[in-house]
């Protein structure tokens, strides 16, 4: 049977790509042990998800695919839309409405269409929302009120930390009117996928410019865990690193690991690259007196979820004469003739110019979502408006399955031990 035949909605860039995709979707699911093989096999089974509806506002990757396929294997009918105008892989887009899943999604689309894509996903009615930086649930709440007020959305989940900055200052505000798990902030997902994943980022600066990192002075704006591992990746390639922060606490981890520590402005004179992912608006200042502090042919990188850190609308401005050099990769000149290295026009240049997080780690974020929806389903008479932390026993578990399916066995307490480390009578 076509895919043209089956009874799912879509509005991709060209089907045509779905046997390329569905490659892409195997060489992820052969890496994602946990959620591709061993939640699946279960959720086949029990169908958890049996007469729901999963909207997922994520970024379309060969792993969020496998993590989509999962949820349908359990019985949900699935809606996605992407997260990012540039992250969407066409081709995973393609082979997925062969899965009956229903995408709206394309690689390059506009703010309208990105926004249009979002809300064709929330006019099927979901019940749960996942989403990478806040955006669906944010215009369900604007846009889609009754979705909430009559309880048809049980629950969200958020997996970035920009996005679950937003909806804790929404909860701050009291206009947080769902149920919403931070799944970003479990262990298994901000230790691993962001440290880990967005760390490895950096050889986006070397798919865009063919770039050697030996010698190169970097700089990373902040030290958070997907900036820390972004440093420790730039250092094992032989760059020195200089890493600047806001927060003391962490501008004096950067130290103690041995970076040089500096304020940004001191540091954009020193750069050969400058990489960003703090979450934050204006990392660089936008200020044309700044830019002209750049070295001759810095590359520009952000990392973090919206294109905001690196002043993109200012630099463009400033520039006088924008270059596309090659794909995903502009050439500025300023006013005097000095060349920046802009790349992903900003947004995420570690999803834009490569594949986004190695498989590996993305089998625990989407391992996270797959039974966070389970127990939504489970627990939705209980969920009540407002952050709920991801329950322990979901997060341990799937560290276990992770363990587990690497061959790696761990010590476990006796109750002895148990007793001791809970209890208080047991001094000197």
């Amino acid at each position: 049977m076509k895919w043209e035949l089956k009874m799912v909605d879509y509005k991709i860039a060209d089907e045509s790509l779905a046997e390329k995709g569905r490659e892409a979707l195997y060489i992820a699911e052969i890496k994602m042990p946990v959620t591709a093989k061993v939640i699946r096999e279960r959720f086949s089974k029990e169908k958890p998800l049996k007469g729901i509806k999963v909207a997922g506002c994520l970024h379309i990757t060969k792993e969020t695919g496998n993590l989509v396929r999962t949820l349908k294997a359990g019985g949900a009918e699935v809606y996605l839309c992407g997260s990012n105008p540039l992250s969407t892989q066409d081709d995973v887009a393609a082979a997925l409405i062969e899965e009956q899943i229903n995408v709206f999604a394309w690689h390059g689309n506009t703010t309208e269409e990105f926004y249009w894509c979002i809300r064709q996903c929330l006019k099927a009615k979901p019940n749960i929302l996942i989403d990478d930086g806040a955006d669906m649930i944010v215009t369900a709440h604007k846009e889609f009120p009754e979705l909430i007020e009559s309880g048809t959305i049980i629950g969200c989940q958020e997996e970035t930390t920009t996005g679950v900055k937003r909806f804790r200052a929404m909860e701050k505000k009291g206009v947080l009117k769902v149920p919403l798990f931070p799944v970003n902030d479990a262990r298994c997902k901000n230790q691993f996928d962001n440290e880990l994943g967005t760390g490895q980022g950096v050889i986006a600066a070397i798919y865009g410019m063919h770039i050697l990192f030996a010698g190169k002075t970097v700089v990373i704006a902040g030290y958070g865990h997907c900036s820390s591992g972004m440093a420790l990746r730039a250092r094992g390639l032989g760059a020195h690193v200089i890493v600047t922060e806001v927060d003391p606490i962490k501008a004096l981890q950067a130290k103690f690991a041995g970076y040089e520590v500096m304020p940004i402005l001191k540091a954009l004179s020193r750069a050969d690259i400058l990489l960003t992912a703090t979450g934050c608006k204006h990392v660089i200042p936008p200020n044309p007196e700044i830019f002209e502090t750049f070295k001759d042919g810095v590359i520009l990188g952000n990392l973090g979820h919206f294109d905001i850190e690196i002043p993109t609308k200012e630099l463009y401005s400033y520039a006088k004469e924008v270059r596309t050099i090659r794909k995903d990769v502009e050439e500025l000149t300023f006013p005097s003739g000095k060349k920046v290295y802009l790349l992903a026009q900003g947004r995420l240049a570690n999803l834009v110019l490569s594949e986004g997080h190695p498989s590996e780690v993305m089998d625990m974020s989407f391992a996270l979502q797959s039974l966070v929806s389970e127990y939504m389903v489970k627990n939705r008479e209980k969920l009540k408006p407002g952050i709920i932390e991801i329950p322990k026993e979901i997060d341990d578990r799937v560290g276990l399955l992770k363990l587990e399916s690497m061959g790696v066995e761990i010590d476990h307490l006796t109750e002895e031990q148990y007793n001791y480390i809970h209890g208080y009578e047991e001094g000197t």
